[in-house]
């Protein structure tokens, strides 16, 4: 896999920085809430944009936490 030539697993989520933006993009998705992003604090906007893939991410993985939640649901009442 040529692609993946140069690329090092163990710096995936190594920083603090990268975990909170994460965690953003999973929480904004499995909240019902709407997201915060005009009333986020300026240096958390900024986290953001330099971590984007990593926010992008963590909303992917909270739409499929939801489906495997609506799974659970489905198989436990209908």
């Amino acid at each position: 896999m040529e692609f993946l030539k140069g690329v090092n697993p163990s710096t995936f989520l190594s920083t603090h920085e990268e975990w909170h933006t994460f965690v953003n993009g999973f929480c904004e998705v499995l909240c019902p809430w709407p997201p915060r992003r005009k009333s986020m604090h300026k240096e958390l906007r900024k986290q953001i944009a330099s971590e984007y893939h990593y926010y992008q991410f963590g909303r992917a993985i909270g739409v499929i936490a939801w489906l495997i939640i609506a799974k659970i649901i489905r198989e436990a009442f209908f």
